[in-house]
């Protein structure tokens, strides 16, 4: 028994391997009447021929390309692993189906696991994507991904919306500060704290998170002096010859 993605990945790959390079009698050439071509040489042949134009993507092709969930809107509106997502701009889609039979009413939501400040909502009677901000974007202060969330949900079992934002923000602060030079048991991490708080580091924008209000100062604990140096991986340059040594 296979499952539907474990059938798409072998028909994927079936495609690629057999079926591209497999001579088929309707891809024929006058000037070689007798032979038959595969998809793979026709299109090096057109390709060479025709050229291409590299078309550089949107804003909208992005968002596109994001991992996409469906869920409905509610009352207060939009609910993913404890966050909640709300915009003015929600207003007349609250309750309402979608207009999508085939998921139930559901809305289609797009989001960047490496950034949970917003999620895209595709109105589609608009034709438009919708920007819904989370609702305590504030109390973190930079972008953090969906590692660094699950962690806080782990350090703050069964707190509020609020308690795991603070602790999100105490995290993006051990990162942004480095290794502690105090020691003591306070100022010993396990060794996943320390991973999501580097890969927290180079994912997040390179400057300081502010500190909360006094009143709301979460009680957090110093880095640890072992916390390796983070090197961010670079730009990809779609235009760069990659056969340039470096």
């Amino acid at each position: 028994m296979w499952s539907l993605p474990e059938l798409q990945s072998l028909l994927d790959e079936w495609i690629t391997a057999v079926w591209q390079n497999r001579p088929h009698d309707g891809l024929c050439d006058p000037q070689a009447p007798k032979r038959s071509f595969t998809p793979s040489e026709k299109y090096a042949t057109l390709l060479q021929s025709c050229g291409y134009v590299a078309v550089p993507l949107n804003g909208e092709d992005y968002v596109e390309l994001l991992p996409e969930r469906w869920q409905a809107i509610n009352s207060y509106g939009i609910r993913i692993k404890h966050r909640t997502y709300d915009d003015r701009e929600l207003g007349p889609l609250r309750r309402q189906h979608s207009g999508v039979l085939e998921k139930k009413g559901l809305w289609e939501i797009h989001h960047d696991p490496y950034d949970i400040s917003r999620i895209w909502v595709r109105d589609r009677q608009g034709d438009r994507w919708i920007t819904v901000f989370w609702k305590h974007l504030r109390r973190v202060g930079v972008p953090l991904g969906e590692l660094a969330w699950d962690h806080a949900c782990e350090q703050v079992p069964g707190g509020t919306e609020e308690q795991i934002a603070d602790a999100a923000a105490a995290l993006l602060r051990r990162a942004h500060n480095g290794p502690a030079t105090e020691k003591g048991p306070e100022a010993k991490r396990s060794r996943r704290d320390r991973r999501v708080a580097a890969r927290t580091q180079a994912t997040a924008p390179d400057r300081p998170v502010p500190d909360p209000p006094a009143a709301e100062a979460p009680q957090e604990d110093e880095a640890d002096s072992e916390l390796a140096k983070v090197i961010p991986l670079g730009l990809f340059d779609p235009l760069a010859n990659p056969w340039r040594r470096p």
